[in-house]
């Protein structure tokens, strides 16, 4: 298992928007093939900073998700609507780690 830790810089004023997004993005992930979950954290000192921390049996199952139509939609539509810049992801564990 692997956990995706995403990082989001959300224009001011469009974080309502934003939650929105990632709700219907949860929808298309569960029924993506290696996903075990993923969940909102909303940064308490800085409104507009998010991370969503997605859980994924294999790095093959996320990079295919990432490479997938749906996600592509997803991601051209917040670069030119919702984010300040660029996100961030890193990759925490390995596959086989306890």
């Amino acid at each position: 298992m692997i956990t995706v830790g995403m990082y989001y810089e959300v224009i001011k004023g469009k974080e309502g928007e934003f939650e929105e997004k990632f709700e219907a993005v949860t929808q298309a992930l569960d029924g993506s093939p290696g996903h075990l979950q993923s969940l909102l954290y909303h940064q308490v000192k800085k409104p507009n900073s998010y991370t969503i921390l997605s859980e994924w049996d294999s790095q093959d199952a996320f990079k295919a998700f990432i490479q997938s139509d749906g996600f592509k939609e997803v991601t051209d539509w917040g670069k030119a609507e919702i984010l300040e810049g660029r996100p961030r992801h890193k990759i925490y564990g390995k596959e086989g780690d306890i």
